[in-house]
């Protein structure tokens, strides 16, 4: 069953309206997650904010948000403040512009969003909306209110519905070149290449999203559910001590030898 909505609004493309609903396309909800108890009750135990200089406990309803300014001083903005700001996009994604489908690169792309009509009456102009996309290519902007930000989002077409991506701010990208401008522009060896290439075919595969499965999680719950049939606490694993690579490695040897272990792997 899908979970329900978390946001529904318009999606609006020049005199063109649809209602839409919104919803997160992936979840931590599945996640094992801890609370930290006293060992000597069993009780929980609550976190509280503490004044910096005095060492008191705030009360909830003292505690502002406070931009700072200066080594010790602070702006303070009250929430009321805050939500102010929010502007007509809280509620409409309004499609200001298109671009190639290819132009926006990954790391501009932050947290996925599920794009679909709210009820048959938009459906037809939403598949409008998404079908012109797909034809010609490319991806729609706009801008919306979004975890208490207005953020720009970008809108890409996907099977019968739409991805709703919120992109980084410009302040959060770095620049690639900083890093990558200092790696020397020399082209590797032609044989080298010939059996990097010959490597990757080996362990070339399908896409599963088994690759991805989370070994830690897995553990975590045969643990826990062997405590709670009273079985005794599993003992610690101890950590294996991984070899120091070689400061000396003739590439050609290592890449021969790889695809030799990978050969004997797949004939296995």
């Amino acid at each position: 069953m899908a979970p329900r909505s978390f946001w529904k609004g318009y999606l609006k493309l020049s005199l063109v309206t649809c209602p839409v609903a919104m919803t997160p396309a992936t979840t931590e909800g599945e996640k094992v997650r801890f609370h930290t108890l006293n060992a000597r009750t069993g009780n929980r135990v609550v976190s509280q904010y503490v004044d910096a200089v005095s060492e008191k406990p705030v009360d909830e309803d003292d505690e502002v948000k406070g931009y700072q300014q200066g080594e010790d001083t602070y702006v303070m903005l009250e929430d009321e403040e805050i939500d102010a700001v929010a502007l007509d996009s809280t509620r409409t994604i309004d499609i200001d512009s298109f671009v190639p489908r290819d132009s926006i690169e990954w790391v501009w792309y932050d947290k996925p969003h599920y794009l679909t009509p709210n009820g048959p009456v938009g459906e037809e102009a939403f598949s409008v909306i998404r079908d012109a996309m797909a034809s010609t290519d490319t991806v729609g902007i706009s801008q919306l209110v979004m975890y208490r930000r207005e953020r720009a989002v970008m809108l890409e077409p996907r099977d019968r519905g739409i991805i709703l991506w919120t992109l980084r701010y410009g302040d959060e990208v770095r620049d690639e070149s900083d890093y990558f401008g200092q790696i020397t522009d020399s082209k590797p060896d032609a044989k080298l290449m010939t059996l990097v290439k010959k490597l990757i075919d080996e362990r070339t595969a399908p896409w599963d999203p088994k690759m991805v499965d989370d070994p830690v999680q897995d553990r975590l719950l045969d643990i826990i559910a062997a405590k709670k049939k009273g079985k005794k606490r599993v003992a610690k694993a101890k950590p294996q001590a991984e070899e120091a690579p070689s400061n000396v490695v003739n590439i050609m040897d290592a890449l021969r030898k790889s695809i030799g272990s990978e050969s004997k792997q797949k004939r296995k």
